[in-house]
Order: structure tokens, then C-alpha cells, then sequence
């Protein structure tokens, strides 16, 4: 069997998807004058903003007749169910760790997985050509981190190559050359052919793909058995349900695309058309004989926010989808190939609790969304609490942070005070390596403020730990906010003169509604703010009191930046053309009603 099943796995930014492109070009997918650009595999829009991979890719490629099934994964921990998932294919791993910066949280959270799973590591320590690199630093912190991951001894005989992705050469050794052949023959020496079972079929459904003509596509990997072109199966659920079907279609990979096939033998990655109301973890059995493989598991969700319909001045101005029905059945498709998301109704009918990953990963379901058309409402994000023995826990993370000496201090300040213990601090050339124990909780909104403090140059990830006991309140925003007093349009009259009290979120000549958030102000407490006034004219005129006013252009926040800003009262409407940030109550007399309520409540 001339098969490798690899999963291509790294910390964000360390050169997957690099890689993927250099092996795409090594074995000839592309003709030599086609123009391919760069990052091939991140083909959604919102992956190339955004210069990160989000969903799991297949590629084929053939080397010295030998077909390597390559899977390009995410680095981002938000999208940890893509990963854990997507390993059940492979039969080898190639870890990618960047030569300056080591094994990062990330780094360690895949390898942990792949590891599990008892796959067959190839080590790639990428960006030699990077100055202050350390790549025989770095080779020593892999084989540290394999070891306290309880790698068998197999595992823990690696092979090494060192290159650069970008200048596109891997060697086992750090002598450059010019291509990156000694990879592509260390993948196929080293990673296992697929293990195959004798037995009646038997393949698991780890991702889906889709397709206009052809609708929802099952891909995984057959572990046992031949799979056939209008064969009758059994689809094995995990509530333990037994359908029978008919495989109308069967596509293997090949490069960047998919071919049709009328078989399929064991070891071999492939879509198969024509199922219906399957989930990820299901099995494709044998009719007569049917054997169900273990339902894939995913880590829990750690987040979760409150989605709504739009219930603002501006509902259904500029989505074609506003209803709760609609926001009801998008949230429950997406559930059926987003592992790690969840949804719950709530006590109203007109809002859901989505429960995620981080904010990264429900921020990108609602730009998603937000794109194809929905209007909605997001409230604060909220970490998930458990009772462990009567007492009340929540999730801890490990953040990780580098930044220059000089800014050491103001981070561990930072984090210090948001409840953050630090485990180590060492020095990596002219950076300062820190590691903190801190809580979920006080990681919302801490980048902002963090890249404020040190001049933009806090690079931060982090990972989910464990649950661990309540901390105590932790210290949010500091200061309050302007609301608008009315409906109408801004005006450069009325913010100029209100420069002195906040920055503005918004510019002269937007529409704006009452109770909706058009600045941050300069203190605590929330003030309401009329900025829709026009300058009175007279006839009078006054030399220097009729300059031009001057308003400062507005503060531009990302969705992800909006989603750590707001408090536990304000919320975030979200529509196809804007981001807006508004207090959940808009009239100002409610407002004051429920907080004095509260206020009693609590006296």
C-alpha cells in the first residue's frame, strides 16, 4: 500500500500552511508558469483577512509513487475541536515549531493530542533564516516537551529537519540547499503506512465538506474494509441509531482537488455523496455485519454568550435574515460541523445561548454569519462555571507572553492584577519569556490593554489548563461610556464640542439611536450625551468662534476587540454593514428602573 496519511500541526504563525504550499509545489500539482499566490489552502475569505487558518483542509499529492494524504490544521487553541478531530485520519504527524520563538502553548496542546492517538511524529523546526534563531535551543525544549508528555520511547526517537518554509529548502541537517526533497522522503520513511484491519468495512466521519450540487459530503478515512460506488451501508450514529443508505458518489483527493472513484481500499482518505442527516463521529458500516468505531470526543467549551435577534431602531434595515427562526436554524446548522460549539434555548424565545471555544472562535461564527446576511444582538462573553465537591471552580489558562525586557514589568502588572500567577520568567535573546496561571475570565480584554502598555510589542498566546477554584471578582473596564439621547444623525458641531468628555466610536454624519454607545468616557460612570445637535445659525458672525469643528477621527474596534470591551449590560447588534455597540436596555428611565431594583436586591 503506497499511502501516508500526515496532519501538518504548529502554534499560529509558526508556517503550516507555508509548508503545505511548498509541498503542493514540489510535487508538480501546479503547472511551473501557473500563478498560484501564496497560502493556497486558506481559501475562505476571512482566513486570508485574517492570515490565520480556521477550518481543516485535505490536499494529495504524489511523491516517488507514493500518494501522501496531506492535512493542513488550525495553530489558533480556539479551534482545538478542528484539530482533535482531523488527527483520527493521519498515521504520522508533522510538528512544526518556529526556530526564535519554540514550543509555544499551542505547540503543546496538538502534541499532546497527536501523541494520544499514537501517531508517529516528524519534527520541522522552521525560520532558521530568522536572526537570533536557536534552533539547537529549540531542538532541546522539543525533545523536554515530548518527555513530559509521556512519550513512549518510539515517539520520542524523532526525526529533525531544519529549513525555512518561505525560502522553500528542509534538510536533516542546517546546510541550505534548494528544495525540500529530504522532507519528503523523511515523511515517507519514517510515518507508517496505514494500519489496516481485516474485517467487513468500517470508515468514521471526521469532517464535512459541501457542495451545491452534490449537498453535504462525509470525508474520513476507511479503517477497514472497501468502500464501492452504490453500495448499500449502514450508518452508525451516536445515539446508537441504525440507518441504512446507498453511497451514490466516491471522490478521493488529489492536489487541490477531488476525483471520482468507483472504489475505495482501506488507508485511504475519501468524500462520500449521498448520505443523508449524518453527524461527525458517525461510522460507515457494513450492512450485513455492522461494527460501530468510538465516537469521537472533544474538549468542553469554556465560553458563553447570549445570541439574539436584532431588537434595535435599525431592525431589518440591512440583513435579509432577522427572525429568531432563522437565527434558530443557522446556529443549529453550524453545530452540526463545529464540534466544539453548543447551543441551548433560553427561558425567551428570541435568544440562544451559543457556548464556544474563546472569543476567536464565536467571534468568527458571528462575522460568519454577520456576512452572509443575519442581523443579531451578542451579549458579554461569559466563562462557564462547574460545582466540583459543593464548591464553585472555573477554567484556568497558561498565557504565555514575550516582550522586550523594558516592558516586563507593566505586563506582570497587567496580569497580576486580573489574578494572574506567574509560573516562569526567563530570557530568549532580548525578550523576556513570561508564563502565568490566570484566570479564563481574566483574559477578556486583557490583549487591548496589554499591547497599550508595551507599545504594541506583547506578542500573547495562551491555552486552556483546567478548572480550578473560584478566584474573586477581577477588575473590568475602568471607564464608563456615552450614550446617544436620541435617534437622528451626528453632527461635527455636537461631537467637536464634546471632544473633552471621550473618545468616539462613531464620525459626524451617522445615524445613531437613543441608548446606543458612541464613545468611551473619560471617567468611570456612563453619561447620556447628546451629539445629533446642529449649529443654531444667525446672522451674527464672530471672527475665531467660527472655525470648523474639529472632531478626531473615530475609534475603530474589531468584532473580537468589541466583544472584550462591553460589559455585562451592553451588547453588540451586528449587522451586514455595521458593528454597534448599545446598552441591552435603550430607554435611559428603564435603565434606571432595573439598577435600583438591583441595587435594593442586593442591599
Amino acid at each position: 500500500m503506497n499511502i501516508r496519511n500526515i496532519a501538518i500541526i504548529a502554534h499560529v504563525d509558526h508556517g503550516k500552511t507555508t509548508l503545505v504550499d511548498k509541498i503542493l509545489h514540489a510535487t508538480k500539482v501546479f503547472r511551473d508558469n501557473q500563478d498560484t499566490g501564496e497560502l493556497i489552502m486558506d481559501s475562505n475569505d476571512l482566513e486570508r483577512e485574517r492570515g490565520i487558518t480556521i477550518f481543516s483542509k485535505n490536499a494529495a499529492v504524489v511523491y516517488k509513487d507514493i500518494k501522501i494524504n496531506v492535512i493542513d490544521t488550525p495553530g489558533h487553541s480556539d479551534f482545538g475541536g478542528e484539530v482533535e478531530r482531523v488527527l483520527k485520519m493521519a498515521d504520522g504527524v508533522v510538528l512544526l515549531v518556529d526556530a526564535f520563538e519554540g514550543p509555544m502553548p499551542q505547540t503543546r496542546f496538538v502534541l499532546q493530542k497527536a501523541l494520544a492517538l499514537g501517531l508517529k511524529p516528524i519534527v520541522v523546526i522552521n525560520k532558521v533564516d530568522k536572526p537570533n534563531c536557536r534552533p539547537d535551543e529549540v531542538h532541546d525544549a522539543v525533545f523536554e516537551l515530548f518527555f513530559n508528555l509521556d512519550a513512549t520511547e518510539e515517539q520520542l526517537d524523532f526525526p529533525t529537519f531544519y529549513g525555512s518554509g518561505k525560502n522553500g529548502w528542509f534538510n536533516d541537517s542546517l546546510t541550505q540547499i534548494d528544495n525540500i526533497n529530504p522532507l519528503l522522503d523523511g515523511i515517507v520513511k519514517f510515518v507508517p503506512e496505514p494500519k489496516v484491519n481485516e474485517g467487513a468495512l468500517q470508515m468514521q466521519i471526521t469532517s464535512l465538506d459541501y457542495s451545491s450540487f452534490l449537498g453535504r459530503i462525509a470525508v474520513g478515512k476507511v479503517a477497514r474494509g472497501v468502500i464501492k460506488e452504490n453500495q448499500q451501508i449502514a450508518l452508525m450514529q451516536a445515539d446508537g441509531a441504525i440507518k441504512k443508505m446507498k453511497i451514490k458518489e466516491l471522490y478521493v483527493f488529489e492536489g487541490m482537488g477531488k476525483k471520482k472513484v468507483s472504489q475505495v481500499i482501506a488507508g485511504d482518505i475519501c468524500a462520500v455523496v449521498g448520505l443523508e442527516e449524518f453527524n461527525i463521529g458517525d461510522t460507515i458500516a457494513d450492512v450485513e455485519n455492522p461494527e460501530a468505531l468510538p465516537v469521537i470526543s472533544v474538549d468542553e467549551p469554556t465560553m458563553s454568550m447570549l445570541f439574539g435577534i436584532n431588537n434595535s431602531p435599525f431592525f431589518g434595515k440591512e440583513g435579509k435574515f432577522v427572525t429568531s427562526r432563522h437565527l434558530r436554524d443557522r446556529l443549529m446548522k453550524e453545530t452540526e460541523k463545529n464540534l466544539a460549539l453548543r447551543v441551548e434555548d433560553t427561558d425567551s424565545a428570541d435568544s440562544f445561548l451559543v457556548f464556544g471555544r474563546g472569543i476567536l472562535h464565536l467571534g468568527v461564527l458571528i462575522e460568519t454569519m454577520r456576512r452572509e446576511g443575519f442581523e443579531l444582538t451578542v451579549g458579554q462573553p461569559q466563562v462557564l462555571v462547574k460545582q466540583i465537591n459543593g464548591a464553585k471552580h472555573e477554567p484556568y489558562e497558561i498565557l504565555v507572553v514575550d516582550v522586550p525586557s523594558e516592558y516586563s514589568g507593566k505586563v506582570i502588572d497587567l496580569v497580576t492584577q486580573r489574578k494572574g500567577e506567574m509560573l516562569i520568567m526567563e530570557t530568549k535573546g532580548e525578550m523576556q519569556h513570561l508564563e502565568f496561571e490566570i484566570p479564563s475570565r481574566g483574559l477578556i480584554g486583557l490583549r487591548s490593554t496589554m499591547l497599550t502598555g508595551t507599545a504594541g510589542e506583547a506578542v500573547m498566546a495562551h491555552r486552556f489548563s483546567e478548572y480550578k477554584p473560584w478566584k474573586g471578582p477581577i477588575p473590568g473596564r475602568n471607564n464608563g461610556v456615552l450614550l446617544s439621547k436620541t435617534t437622528e444623525r451626528t453632527t461635527g458641531y455636537s461631537i467637536d464640542k464634546l471632544q473633552d468628555r471621550g473618545r468616539f466610536f462613531v464620525d459626524p454624519g451617522e445615524d445613531v439611536y437613543a441608548g446606543q454607545i458612541i464613545a468611551e468616557h473619560i471617567k468611570p460612570g456612563d453619561l447620556v450625551v447628546n451629539a445629533t445637535e446642529a449649529k443654531k445659525l444667525t446672522n451674527h458672525r464672530a471672527s475665531g468662534s467660527d472655525d470648523a469643528s474639529k472632531a478626531a477621527p473615530k475609534i475603530l474596534m474589531t468584532l473580537e476587540e468589541c466583544m472584550e470591551y462591553i460589559q455585562a449590560d451592553e451588547c453588540i447588534e451586528v449587522t451586514p454593514k455595521n458593528v454597534r455597540l448599545r446598552k441591552t436596555i435603550l430607554n435611559e428611565e428603564d435603565r434606571k428602573r432595573v439598577s435600583k431594583a438591583m441595587a435594593s436586591e442586593m442591599a
